[in-house]
C-alpha cells in the first residue's frame, strides 16, 4: 500500500478519492494552502511537514475552478493553477515519491470541440482558466523526469457523482419542478466522468507501474445529449420528459441578458448545457489494458441523479 499526498482534499473529488483510497489500505496525507492578502501570495502552509513524510505518490487537485460568472481576475488563475503546481512538482522531484498525478482539464486543450477531442489535438485554450492549466502542464513536461518517477497529466471532462454540486444538480432541480426543458432545439453530444470511474483510474495509476507517463483525457465510455440527460432525470422521477423546442436565437439573446442581470441562464451556462464536447478515453484505456470502464455513462448518471432525489426527500 502507498503513502499518498493529496492537495485539494476537501473538495468533491478530493474527498471522494481520500475516502476510497483509504478503504483500499492506502495512507492519505493532506496538503493545505494559505493566502497572504497583504503580499498577494498563495503558498502551501504545511509543506515543511510534507518534506518529512515518506511519500509514494502526489495527487494534485487543488486549483481555482472556472468562474461561470466571469468575475475573477485572470492573474488569479495563473497564481493558483500554475504557480502552486510548479511549487508542488518541484517538491515532488526532490522527494522519494515516484508518482505525480496532476489534475489539469480538457479546457487546457480546447474550449470547444467539433468532433472528438483526443490527446493529439494542438492545445488552444481561450480562457485564463484553460491557459493557466496548460501553462502548468508545459512546465511539468519541460522538467527532467528521473527514470524511477512517473508523471500523469490528467484532463478530466465534467465530473459528477453523489454529493456533487453543479450543472447536473441545476438541471435536476429544473426538471424535478416540472418545468419543461427549454433547450431541446439544441442538438449536442458531450462526455461525462462518473466519480467511481475516476476512483478506479487513480488507483490503477498508483498501483500499476506499467502505465507510461503522459497526458491522458479522462471520460466515461459514451457521450450523451443534454436531452438524453433530461430523459434520464425524468425516468428516475418516474415522469415523462417535458421538452420545449424554442428558437435557438431567442435563447441566445436571453442568455446575453442573463450575463448582465444574473439570470439562471447566462452565456456560459447555456454553452455548458448545449455545446458539443466529446472526449476520447481510448489512450487511457489502452494504457490500462481495459476495454471499458467499470460503470457505464448511463448508470453513473442515474446514480448521481438518484442522490439528488434522495436529498430532496430528506
Amino acid at each position: 500500500m502507498s503513502n499518498i499526498l493529496i492537495s485539494g482534499s476537501t473538495g468533491f473529488v478530493g474527498g471522494n478519492l481520500s475516502g476510497y483510497l483509504t478503504t483500499l489500505g492506502h495512507t492519505i496525507y493532506h496538503l493545505s494552502r494559505t493566502v497572504n492578502d497583504s503580499e498577494n501570495q498563495i503558498a502551501w502552509s504545511n509543506v515543511n511537514e510534507v518534506r518529512n513524510l515518506q511519500l509514494d505518490a502526489y495527487i494534485h487537485l487543488a486549483g481555482k475552478a472556472h468562474d461561470l460568472q466571469n468575475t475573477s481576475e485572470p492573474e488569479e488563475y495563473f497564481t493558483v493553477n500554475t504557480g502552486l503546481t510548479i511549487k508542488l512538482f518541484d517538491e515532488f522531484l526532490n522527494s522519494q515519491a515516484t508518482t505525480f498525478i496532476y489534475f489539469s482539464s480538457v479546457k487546457a486543450a480546447a474550449d470547444t470541440v467539433t468532433n472528438v477531442l483526443d490527446e493529439e489535438a494542438e492545445p488552444n485554450p481561450k480562457t485564463p482558466y484553460g491557459q493557466s492549466k496548460l501553462r502548468a502542464e508545459q512546465y511539468l513536461l519541460a522538467q527532467t523526469l528521473p527514470s524511477n518517477k512517473k508523471l500523469y497529466i490528467l484532463r478530466p471532462c465534467m465530473i459528477h457523482g453523489p454529493g456533487n454540486k453543479g450543472n447536473l444538480n441545476l438541471l435536476y432541480k429544473f426538471v424535478s419542478k416540472g418545468i419543461p426543458y427549454p433547450l431541446a432545439a439544441f442538438v449536442n453530444r458531450r462526455s461525462f466522468l462518473f466519480i467511481d470511474n475516476l476512483k478506479f483510474i487513480i488507483n490503477r495509476l498508483i498501483t500499476d507501474s506499467s502505465i507510461p507517463s503522459g497526458i491522458y483525457n479522462i471520460a466515461d465510455d459514451d457521450s450523451l445529449s443534454t436531452v438524453e440527460v433530461v430523459k434520464i432525470i425524468s425516468g428516475t422521477l418516474n415522469r415523462k420528459p417535458k421538452l420545449l423546442y424554442l428558437s435557438q436565437g431567442l435563447l441566445i439573446a436571453i442568455s446575453k441578458i442573463g450575463d448582465k442581470l444574473s439570470l439562471p441562464i447566462n452565456s456560459e451556462r447555456l454553452k455548458k448545457l448545449t455545446e458539443n464536447y466529446v472526449v476520447s478515453n481510448q489512450k487511457l484505456k489502452a494504457a490500462m489494458h481495459v476495454e471499458s470502464l467499470p460503470v457505464s455513462t448511463q448508470d453513473g448518471l442515474i446514480e448521481t441523479i438518484k442522490s439528488f432525489n434522495y436529498k430532496s426527500q430528506i
